[in-house]
């Protein structure tokens, strides 16, 4: 086993693409991203099975994101007090992709989407905002309740969708800073 995982040596960078129809709130998918906004995670790299589909996606209303989760044995497991521990997708968004600070700044945001943990039965999707920890300034929180959501649970894992708004976003404007910084994490 090496000291440092393959991914750490190389700095990637790939194109955010822009789609117009979306989010779709009457259509049965909220977003269905083609697969040109998927990115790629490099789990070959250290010889693991990727079990998980990210897409990407902009337009002027906000930002896209779509999982697909497959080759579950078991249902998703999500606590809405710990979305860090639960299944689903956390997502590092730097909307200044300032790349040389060292520390989280008002533009960097913490999101999390559950395939499950919220409703009174915490069987429905869960959308989440974190602070990062030792930022200079936090990104201000957004009403969860702005955020599109839609799940689809299928045999052997699940399809998340989430729309999150431009008010959503701290410093979102691809006009004058066309790059984001952006880190995910998927959790099974």
């Amino acid at each position: 086993m090496t000291l440092l995982p393959p991914q750490f040596l190389l700095r990637v960078s790939y194109p955010c693409r822009h789609v117009v129809k979306m989010p779709r709130p009457e259509a049965d998918d909220l977003l269905d991203l083609p697969a040109t906004c998927r990115l790629d995670n490099f789990a070959a790299m250290d010889g693991r099975k990727n079990f998980a589909d990210v897409r990407l996606a902009w337009n002027a209303n906000g930002l896209g994101v779509q999982i697909e989760v497959s080759g579950k044995d078991q249902t998703p497991v999500g606590d809405s007090a710990k979305p860090r521990q639960s299944d689903g997708l956390s997502l590092w968004l730097d909307t200044r992709d300032a790349r040389n600070n060292h520390r989280a700044s008002r533009f960097c945001h913490q999101f999390h989407f559950l395939p499950v943990a919220g409703g009174p039965d915490r069987d429905e999707p869960l959308f989440a905002q974190s602070k990062i920890n030792r930022a200079q300034q936090d990104a201000p929180m957004t009403d969860p309740n702005s955020v599109l959501l839609r799940r689809h649970l299928k045999k052997s894992g699940y399809r998340l969708e989430a729309f999150l708004p431009v008010a959503a976003m701290n410093g979102f404007d691809p006009t004058e800073h066309p790059k984001l910084g952006v880190y995910y994490l998927v959790r099974d």
